[in-house]
């Protein structure tokens, strides 16, 4: 399995993870900045988004590792 080469997560992998719109994600991740005090044009990583839910980084990561390689049998 390959290692998620990004340290970010986007509204689309809280679609995938969580099986809402792409719009609750955006909401979700503006939540999130909200919480951690952060300004409208810095991410949010992984690890704070695990952290925020109370769930191991390990299943987010392993979750986007399988929608991408997902996405990516789609694409070939």
């Amino acid at each position: 399995m390959p290692k998620v080469s990004r340290s970010v997560i986007y509204a689309q992998d809280i679609m995938r993870i969580t099986g809402r719109s792409r719009r609750y994600g955006y909401r979700l991740i503006a939540r999130i900045k909200e919480y951690l005090n952060k300004s409208e044009h810095q991410m949010i990583t992984l690890d704070e988004y695990a952290d925020f839910h109370g769930i191991p980084v390990s299943k987010v990561m392993e979750y986007i590792e399988k929608s991408e390689e997902s996405t990516n049998k789609k694409v070939q």
